[in-house]
């Protein structure tokens, strides 16, 4: 996260445009591998389909059981997203997300100065999910930095991008793609990455 720093980038706008049901709609709705039938009837979703693989698969995840030394929840409506924060972190100072002024190809993009520490070990980071509405995967490690890190890219496009830096991946799986990517072993260094621009994280007071 040093100032000059290049790395090749690709930001792009999501093509999983699903928005949030109301508080009171989404807590009515099943949400569970068991009920899965009874989903796709509701939103009119084909078995088999593309979009019903990618909608199981969701559910199948957010009822996985949380690796070592963090917490997780599936928010299915923006009031229980907000709820989850506050009740990890306390009094929530701010969401922040990825910003690009334009999207790009993948093009090299520089660190520019001003790069902003969020957070030291706790935030609250939160991920868009294929689903038939708005639904968030959310995580909360007490090894979690947040930075906001300016960029401009090499075609002059500036961007605002949340990079989070996990700096204890021993719990991990050792086939995480990280690992296969960076050539090493889990819990020997921190790990980091810029978030899409449709993912959030949620930083305390």
């Amino acid at each position: 996260m040093h100032p000059g720093a290049t790395m090749s980038l690709h930001f792009t706008e999501n093509t999983e445009k699903s928005a949030f049901l109301p508080y009171q709609t989404a807590q009515k709705i099943p949400f569970s591998s068991d009920k899965l039938p009874e989903i796709f009837n509701k939103f009119s979703v084909k078995p088999g389909s593309l979009k019903a693989e990618m909608m199981k698969n969701t559910i199948t995840e957010c009822e996985q059981p949380a690796i070592e030394g963090e917490e997780k929840y599936c928010a299915t409506s923006l009031e229980s997203m907000i709820d989850y924060s506050i009740s990890k972190l306390g009094k929530v100072d701010q969401a922040v997300s990825t910003e690009v002024e334009k999207q790009t190809p993948m093009q090299k993009y520089t660190i520019a100065a001003g790069v902003q520490k969020m957070t030291d070990d706790k935030a609250v980071v939160c991920h868009k999910q294929n689903y038939a509405y708005a639904v968030f995967y959310c995580h909360k490690s007490e090894t979690t930095r947040a930075y906001m890190v300016p960029l401009e890219g090499a075609d002059g496009t500036k961007a605002k991008a949340v990079a989070v830096c996990h700096t204890d991946t021993s719990a991990w799986n050792p086939k995480h793609l990280a690992f296969q990517v960076l050539k090493v072993e889990p819990g020997t260094i921190p790990v980091c990455h810029f978030l899409p621009r449709d993912h959030i994280v949620w930083v305390p007071k």
